[in-house]
Formats: structure tokens, C-alpha cells, sequence
């Protein structure tokens, strides 16, 4: 019968009609030859994770055992030959060391010396040995044998004279017999124990290709730094002048390491240069070093110390520097003060983990950074060591104004909080009050001495950049010598630091008009966080630091938060080096007003002075018109003098350029007259008559 289904299908038309239609079942499927899923599933099988893992692990150890043995030949060798002094020799030659080759050379020649006389004892050592055994078996006989007579004589027994010797020949026997049992499965297992043995060498030092081996150690994941590792490192680097220098020399470029020495968190070592490769083209591949060494970027340090053509190499445990360092001793110890000229403010930890600490005395301060990287956490961290310190006065100006120096309040005599232009006025009345401060104190006797003053602005940026006039036309902002916090900031650098009169920045993003080049320059203490370029490091830093290794600009953002790389000479800073890396504590709000109730008890009692209040106008020119007095003309320096002398506060710190703009401005200029500069009374009193009210200008008395 067939297969075939029959399907009946009716029309619907008037005349119904009845068809039928055959449909044919579909054919079977054919069968999958025995041979291919034979091949499916040996494939399957082969490509298994499991069946790879298996097979990775047994050429693993086997290979151990061939590299073992490798190992274990090239150090037999070494040791029996100058093949090791041969290499020491051609690496200083290639390093250029000719006083470390000599050395090695005379090194081998002793070896040699010393290896030719011990064959010559062999010589004659076997008639020293067979002389030396028959004289002791005699002796050993006559002993034993002596021992006997007297045993005969104590026991009365005849007998007894060769007991001992008898007792030491059954004695041997035994130990004959022990050998003959233990013999066979020695050389038996003898073989398997060497195995093992080099099995464990080639294990130890991983002798195997980089397929066989685990994951984890092909992945460099907590990989030790070895001598192997980073010359092998530094072949690696693109440099073809190394790569050729490595290659010929006979210990493969050992000798150019220095001791591998662990450091905090890391290991460092000095690596000498072989003769025709700068510093400078390692510095410059400090990625495809660090990816070299099995490590990130951010976790290989590359400084310059003072040995010539050496670079020192400081290279993280993997992940080492993603973990937390502990907290500030200002935290922890509440009995802790400072002292601010004798005293170091424990600021963090190097990269050694070793504390760090800064001294303040009479150094100005500057931080910067990218914005949100933990610069004011930083600088406040210092202020509030310092405050410690009774007898230091703090001014703080904080433009940023979101309560992160609030607990200075109560504890600063002057605290401006905002960042308004109108804040920046106040800020920079500031600063031109404590360079009043300082020009009275430089007026004093020669040694006398004064209490810190440290004024500290937050957020400098903001005043540098601030647009607005004042009445005579002079910039708060801007870094021309018209611009008013440029040139406190300017005349506080020049000679703050001899009275105690210091000025501590923080700024971000710094360009050269948000951080001009005469403030950056002026501070003694230049710390900054992470930064985008180069270019920013060096305006941060100094040529100087950048080119000696200090690199912000490769910390991580919003990773290496708190990290600073510091320039100054009041850190302990590695002998040759311009810099140091610092990852410092972090000290929150809420300890931070914790910390600064702690100071405020140590004073009697601060009033803060938060509003500046500015002096009563002045009429500049005007001013001009009455010094001069009635003569038709004044030499300008006289005219300086009588104008100090009318108004101290407002024209104290005039010079002739000052006097010369004002002048200019209304249009009666300064000449020479008889070789000197001079003001003509008739053209001051011709401008003030002509200048209309809406012209005036005015200056704060």
C-alpha cells in the first residue's frame, strides 16, 4: 500500500466538485555516516578547555624537566670552567667599565690559578690516599688490638685480645650487608630523584615556553621582577642600539643590573646604559616598558640618579598602588603639634612606603592639578598641621566658597569664602595687605624676628583670571605688571620668605594665563597632581623635575586621586633625583573641623575678619597737583616722596610707573628736563581743569 496521503478537498461553487490530491510524504533523513561523527566527537573532545588545560600541564612539566636540566648543565659548567667571568668581562666592556672588566679579568685568572693547582693535586693524591689508608689501618689494628690485652687482662681471658678487632669486623659486615639491600632500590629510584630534582629547578625558575604556562603567569599576573625579566624588558624596548648591545654581550645583559632591591610596595634597580644609548629613549617608552615588565603604566617609575648614563627603574607589585594607604597621624594622634620652623608635616607616603614629610619654613607653596583629583585635600592637610603650631597666623582665601576651609573659620584672622568676582577683590586686598605687612616688617631692625604669617588662596585660578577694573583701570586679574594680584603674589615671592610672610596657592588646570610664569617660578615647594600634558607638567614642575623623571601628566585621573609629585628641597628626595612621588593622606571635612578644634584650643581666641573693608577715596591726580606744590616742575622721585608722605596707605608701594600711567592717562606726561624726569605743575592743572566728571578716577586711601 502506498504511503501517499490523500487530502479531499470541496468547492464551493454552485456545482460542488470534489477533488483529490496525492501529497507525497516528505523522504527520510539520511544517516550521518559512522566516520563523521566519529570526527565530530574527537574533535570535540580535542578542543575541549579541559582536554588543552590537560595537555598544557603535562608539556609544562616536561618541559620543567628539560629546562631543569638545562639549568642545572649551565651552572656545572659555569662552575667548572671561566666561562662566568668571561661574560662579566664582555658586559663591562660593552658598559664601557674597563676598570670592572680589569677587576673580572683578574678575578678569572685567580679562578684559573687555583683550578690548575687542584689538578695537580690530583696527581699525586691517590699514592697520599693509599699511604694515608694503610697507616690509619694500622693504627686502627694496634688500637683494637691494645684495647684486647687489656680486656684479656681485666676478664683473666686469653680470648679476649681480639674481641674488639673481632666486634669491628662483624661490624663492617653489617654495613655491607645494609648496602647490598639498599643498593638495588637506589639505583632504581635514583634516576626518578634527578628527575625530580630538575623538575623542581626548571619549576622554580619557570623553564618553559609561555604557551605551556599557566594563565595566570602568562599573564604576568603578580609575575616577581627578576634580572631575566627586565633585561629581557629592555631588549624589548625598540631601542636598536640596546637590543644590539645585549645581544653582544656574554652574560645577555645581566651586567648591566644593579641590585634588585625591594621598595615599599615595589622593587627598585639601576640599570647602567651601554655606550651609545640616552637615558632619555628609555624615559620616553616608559608604556612598552611597563607592558614589557608585565605591568601597567601607571605602576613603572622611571627616574635619573646621579650616576651617569644609569636610568632607576621602580616597579609596583602588581595592583599594589590601587590599594589605600593608611591615615593622617593628624587623625590618629590627637596629642600630635607642629612646629613650623623645626617640624616636617606628615603629608602621605613615597613609593616606598616610607613616611613622608614636608617642612614649611619659609617656603611658598604651590599645588595644582586637574580639577577633582584632591588638591585642596592636600593643601588643607598641611594648613591644618601647621595651625598646630600656636604662633602661625593663617589668612585664607578660599574661591572656590563651597565650605571645604569652613572649619578656618575661628581660626584664620582674615577668611574670604566665595567665588564671585567680588571675592576676588577681597582676596586680593588681602594679599596687598600682608605685602603692607611685609614691607613693615623688612623696615625693622636687622634679626629681628616674626611670627608665620601664611596666606592661603584656594582656587587662584579664579583671581588670575578675573576680568573686572578698578577705578584707575588696573586689572585684579591678568599677569601684567598692572595687575593687582599678580603683583602682590609677585612681591610676596621676591622677599616674603625672609620675614615669614608666605603665600600658598592651589590653582588647577594650569595654562600661562591662569598660573603665569613669575608666580609659578616664585614658589619653593611646587606639588602637582594628575595633568593632561607634558606642557602642564613642566609649568607645574620645572624643566628641571619633568626632565629628571617626574611625569603628573601619566598619573591616572580619578585613580591616582591624592597622588602628588613634589619638587622641593623640603621633602627627603633620593640622592640625584629632583623629585619625589607622594600618595597622600586623605583627611575628610568632618576630621578636618576635628582637627582644627584641636588648634583653635591651643589659641586664646581668634577674631576672623571675613570682610575687607576698603579705604576712603582718592583722587589721584589731584593728589599729584598738591605735592607739587607751587614750583612749576617736580622731579618725579620727589613727587613719589610727597606723595607717600600725603597718603602712606595709597601711595606707600607707588613707583614711577604708577605715577607715569596716572600722568599719561590725563594727558600731562612726565619729560626730561636737564637730564631728569619731571612733572609740570601747569599741565597737571590743565588736565584736572579739563577732566570731566565722568573721567575721574579715584584710588583706595
Amino acid at each position: 500500500m502506498s504511503d501517499n496521503v490523500v487530502h479531499l478537498h470541496k468547492s464551493t461553487d454552485p456545482a460542488p466538485v470534489t477533488t483529490l490530491t496525492v501529497v507525497p510524504e516528505p523522504a527520510p533523513a539520511k544517516p550521518v555516516p559512522l566516520w563523521i561523527r566519529s570526527g565530530r566527537a574527537v574533535r570535540t573532545a580535542v578542543t575541549h578547555d579541559v582536554t588543552k588545560t590537560t595537555a598544557r600541564a603535562i608539556a609544562r612539566h616536561t618541559l620543567f624537566v628539560a629546562g631543569g636540566a638545562r639549568i642545572a648543565a649551565k651552572r656545572t659548567w659555569d662552575g667548572r670552567t671561566a666561562a662566568r667571568y668571561e661574560r662579566m668581562i664582555r658586559a663591562a666592556e660593552a658598559a664601557g667599565n674597563h676598570e670592572l672588566a680589569a677587576e673580572w679579568e683578574e678575578r678569572g685568572q685567580h679562578f684559573r690559578r687555583e683550578r690548575h693547582q687542584r689538578r695537580m693535586d690530583l696527581i699525586t693524591s691517590p699514592v697520599d690516599a693509599a699511604k694515608g689508608v694503610a697507616v690509619g689501618a694500622g693504627m686502627s689494628v694496634g688500637s683494637l688490638i691494645a684495647l684486647g690485652v687489656v680486656m684479656a687482662v681485666a676478664t683473666k681471658d686469653a680470648g679476649d685480645v681480639f674481641t674488639p678487632l673481632m666486634a669491628t669486623v662483624d661490624f663492617i659486615n653489617l654495613l655491607i650487608t645494609i648496602v647490598q639491600v639498599v643498593w638495588g632500590p637506589a639505583i632504581t629510584l635514583g634516576p626518578f630523584l634527578a628527575l625530580l630534582a630538575l623538575w623542581a629547578v626548571g619549576k622554580h625558575q619557570q623553564a618553559a615556553p609561555a604557551w605551556a604556562l599557566p594563565d595566570n603567569v602568562r599573564n604576568g599576573e603578580g609575575e616577581p621582577i627578576t634580572p631575566s625579566i627586565v633585561v629581557k624588558a629592555l631588549r624589548d624596548l625598540g631601542v636598536a642600539p640596546l637590543r644590539t648591545a645585549i645581544k653582544d654581550m656574554g652574560d645577555a645583559g645581566a651586567g648591566m643590573l644593579g641590585p634588585i632591591r625591594i621598595a615599599g610596595c615595589g622593587v627598585e634597580v639601576d640599570v647602567t646604559l651601554p655606550s651609545g644609548v640616552s637615558t632619555i629613549e628609555v624615559q620616553k617608552r616608559r608604556r612598552k616598558l611597563a607592558e614589557n615588565l608585565t605591568r601597567h603604566e601607571h605602576e613603572v617609575f622611571i627616574t635619573i640618579p646621579q650616576a651617569a648614563r644609569t636610568v632607576r627603574l621602580w616597579v609596583a607589585d602588581s595592583g599594589a598602588l590601587d590599594e589605600p594607604i593608611g591615615p593622617s597621624p593628624l587623625v590618629t594622634d590627637d596629642t600630635l603639634k607642629a612646629d613650623y620652623a623645626k617640624g616636617r608635616a606628615p603629608w602621605g607616603q613615597d613609593l616606598r612606603g616610607d613616611a613622608a614629610a614636608l617642612s614649611v619654613y619659609q617656603r611658598h607653596l604651590l599645588i595644582t592639578g586637574l580639577s577633582n583629583q584632591g588638591k585642596t585635600a592636600a593643601l588643607r592637610a598641611l594648613a591644618l598641621w601647621v595651625a598646630l603650631d600656636r604662633s602661625v597666623e593663617f589668612w585664607v582665601g578660599d574661591l572656590k566658597g563651597v565650605g571645604d576651609w569652613a572649619m578656618f573659620e575661628g581660626l584664620a584672622t582674615r577668611f574670604i569664602q566665595g567665588p564671585t568676582d567680588d571675592h576676588v577683590i577681597q582676596v586680593t586686598m588681602m594679599l596687598e595687605d600682608a605685602v603692607e605687612e611685609m614691607n613693615r616688617r623688612l623696615m625693622a631692625p636687622p634679626g629681628t624676628q616674626f611670627p608665620a604669617l601664611i596666606v592661603n588662596v584656594d582656587e587662584a585660578q579664579v583671581a588670575f583670571m578675573c576680568p573686572l577694573k578698578d577705578e584707575e583701570g588696573r586689572f585684579y586679574g591678568g599677569s601684567k605688571a598692572t595687575s593687582r594680584y599678580f603683583m602682590a603674589a609677585r612681591k610676596l615671592h621676591n622677599q616674603g620668605r625672609a620675614v615669614n610672610v608666605l603665600l600658598w596657592q592651589g590653582t588647577q588646570d594650569p595654562t600661562d594665563q591662569n598660573l603665569p610664569k613669575l608666580v609659578r617660578e616664585g614658589a619653593h615647594t611646587r606639588a602637582s597632581l594628575a595633568l593632561g600634558t607634558e606642557s602642564q607638567s613642566r609649568m607645574a614642575l620645572g624643566d628641571k623635575a619633568v626632565n629628571g623623571g617626574a611625569a603628573p601628566h601619566l598619573l591616572r585621573p580619578g585613580l591616582d586621586k591624592g597622588t602628588l609629585v613634589i619638587a622641593s628641597d623640603g621633602i627627603k628626595v633620593a640622592a640625584g633625583q629632583s623629585s619625589i612621588t607622594v600618595r597622600t593622606h586623605y583627611i575628610s571635612t568632618e576630621e578636618a573641623h576635628i582637627i582644627a578644634d584641636r588648634a583653635k584650643a591651643l589659641r586664646d581666641g581668634v577674631t576672623t575678619l571675613t570682610v575687607i573693608e576698603r579705604g576712603e577715596e582718592r583722587d589721584p591726580l589731584a593728589d599729584i597737583l598738591a605735592a607739587l606744590g607751587d614750583a612749576p616742575r617736580v622731579r618725579t622721585k620727589d613727587v613719589l616722596k610727597r606723595l607717600a608722605t600725603l597718603k602712606e596707605k595709597a601711595y606707600g608701594g607707588w613707583s614711577f610707573l604708577d605715577l607715569k600711567r596716572v600722568l599719561d592717562d590725563a594727558g600731562a606726561e612726565p619729560y626730561k628736563s636737564d637730564g631728569v624726569m619731571v612733572v609740570s605743575r601747569d599741565r597737571v592743572a590743565g588736565a584736572l581743569a579739563n577732566r570731566d566728571a565722568d573721567g575721574s578716577a579715584s584710588v583706595d586711601g
